[in-house]
């Protein structure tokens, strides 16, 4: 393996191309939550993310082989990737267990404290210090996603707790997981072989807890949890977050997660549309909210001067 040290980047402020980018990225995640709410009747949850996993694999080497990626190559990024690969897979076990003890309200609430710990961690690991404005900004963004969701609940009990808390370290993990693609040899490496060693090793650790879980299939699922099923593995993991993986080694770390705000909020309506459930004012309200957030974020700052010489 290289021995070479990894030069740091904090990436560039995201373009008007990265930005719809990010949008369609967060209009499919919103859409998966459905995806997985609708097939849980035929598939549990563990057996899910794993199906999910195994199917995304080959979508990926697929690719990188029409790319030309060196898979196998020695550049570094075993260990890196092995860690990413092994926290990717715990993130999905927390979650899903968080949520058999939480509600799905609450759990994604507490997951999109994600953007926090990515700006903390920029902050102490790239030295991509956030004005007092983007702060604002984030916590501007994650109101409006509370108040979207309906928090806070009453009848909260230690049980809850414990599935808040588990969904809360789910989102930190997925946050450390951008960050060891920002900070190690992962972020020189191919999207698709970056994000293949936390899909190829996500998939024994998936299959245990599913084990553990005591988690079985008792029934041939149906043509919609089937088409749902291949939604979530080729479309969302095989390409989305491989497209995700591409903008985090490019742009700033901490703003790209910002827009992971909008991605429940996108849940919500696809439930209004899909589910038949109700929207109210306050929606509307938790999406002013959003935006608001996210402009404060994304606002550049009037004392620096673009470098003409830089590319947009």
């Amino acid at each position: 393996m290289s021995s070479k040290p990894v030069k740091l980047s904090a990436g560039r402020a995201l373009t008007p191309g990265a930005i719809a980018l990010m949008l369609m990225l967060c209009l499919s995640w919103g859409f998966n939550q459905i995806a997985v709410k609708l097939v849980l009747a035929d598939v549990p949850p563990m057996l899910q993310a794993l199906a999910r996993s195994i199917g995304a694999l080959p979508v990926l080497l697929l690719i990188g082989w029409f790319r030309g990626v060196k898979f196998f190559e020695r550049d570094g990024t075993l260990w890196p990737g092995v860690i990413a690969g092994t926290i990717f897979g715990i993130e999905f076990v927390l979650i899903y267990r968080g949520l058999l003890l939480t509600s799905a309200s609450r759990a994604v609430v507490f997951l999109y404290v994600a953007p926090f710990f990515v700006a903390l961690g920029s902050f102490v690991f790239l030295g991509e210090r956030l004005r007092a404005p983007q702060w604002g900004g984030l916590a501007l963004s994650f109101a409006g996603v509370a108040l979207a969701i309906g928090v806070p609940q009453t009848n909260v009990d230690a049980k809850v707790l414990l599935g808040d808390f588990l969904i809360v370290v789910g989102g930190a993990l997925w946050a450390a997981t951008t960050l060891i693609v920002k900070t190690t040899a992962l972020i020189k490496a191919p999207a698709e072989k970056g994000l293949g060693y936390q899909v190829a090793i996500s998939i024994p650790i998936l299959a245990l807890a599913a084990w553990i879980s005591g988690e079985t299939i008792t029934h041939v699922p149906g043509p919609l949890s089937l088409a749902l099923l291949a939604y979530q593995a080729f479309w969302v993991v095989g390409l989305t977050f491989l497209l995700w993986f591409a903008l985090v080694k490019t742009y700033s770390a901490s703003k790209l997660s910002a827009f992971t705000f909008v991605t429940p909020l996108f849940g919500v309506a696809a439930s209004y549309f899909i589910l038949h459930d109700t929207l109210t004012i306050a929606f509307g309200v938790a999406a002013l909210l959003v935006i608001a957030g996210l402009y404060l974020v994304n606002k550049p700052d009037p004392k620096i001067v673009p470098d003409p010489n830089l590319p947009a």
